[in-house]
């Protein structure tokens, strides 16, 4: 693979993490799979609504998908993704820090 073209990846994956509710979800999922009514009733957003955000992550890969009778469970599709949320978050924090410490000079 060029390195243009994993470059494109790198950006599209991004660019489907670049949500919030999207990011939430991978922080519920950090623990195991769970169900679409799981999920909704703890991050406090409709199924429909979920569903959306679940359906990009799925096409892009960062999700997996269980049915089990009417029920679709969803699990992270690698645990790496959560190495990586949890990397940036440390970077995140450590930026705001910095910048907390600036502020009291």
């Amino acid at each position: 693979m060029a390195d243009s073209q994993l470059y494109e990846l790198h950006a599209s994956i991004c660019q489907t993490l670049a949500n919030p509710k999207r990011l939430e979800v991978i922080d519920r999922l950090r623990d195991g799979e769970q169900s679409v009514t799981e999920l909704a009733e703890a991050m406090k957003i409709s199924q429909a609504n979920l569903s959306q955000h679940l359906a990009v992550m799925r096409q892009k890969g960062i999700v997996a998908t269980r049915r089990e009778g009417l029920n679709v469970h969803y699990r992270l599709s690698n645990p790496k993704i959560i190495k990586a949320c949890d990397l940036m978050r440390q970077v995140l924090l450590e930026h705001l820090e910095a910048g907390a410490e600036l502020a009291r000079g």
